[in-house]
């Protein structure tokens, strides 16, 4: 296992909220990702893009999707999760703990496990931003993210 990053979610203030973090801790954003950015279909985020493109709101593409930022050897990283889109953001599910892995398998095997007698959000598949990607919530509540990138090795 590569590292384990805190991962938040907010009701249409991330940018704000990481503004905000970047002029405590410092340090530049690795990535800014907008729902807007998303392709039409396809590469495991059909479902949402198709979500994005037919809400009355358009300020959801001008939402954030993904953004990081480095806080030491660790990342902090976050999304907008508006409601139109499925999220229904309380306290207590607004925060994740992502975990970069080695490699696919074991990506797979950490789901197998961590997940049983959990909620599924999302099967591992290959993502169109690079990463083979799940989400879940394990038996006790927690939420876990697992991602895999070659290019990150």
């Amino acid at each position: 296992m590569k590292s384990a990053n805190p991962y938040l979610n907010f009701n249409g203030t991330t940018e704000e909220a990481f503004n905000f973090y970047k002029s405590v801790f410092g340090g530049e954003f690795i990535t800014v990702m907008r729902f807007g950015d998303m392709p039409d279909a396809g590469n495991g985020c059909a479902d949402m893009s198709a979500k994005v493109q037919n809400t009355p709101t358009s300020n959801i593409s001008n939402m954030i999707m993904h953004i990081a930022l480095p806080l030491g050897n660790n990342i902090l990283m976050g999304t907008d999760a508006p409601e139109a889109m499925g999220f229904k953001l309380v306290t207590g599910n607004n925060t994740y703990i992502s975990i970069n892995t080695d490699s696919k398998e074991e990506t797979d095997s950490i789901f197998k496990n961590l997940s049983e007698g959990g909620v599924v959000q999302m099967q591992p598949e290959q993502m169109f931003w690079g990463d083979y990607y799940c989400s879940f919530i394990d038996k006790f509540g927690i939420q876990w993210m697992l991602s895999y990138n070659p290019n990150y090795n």
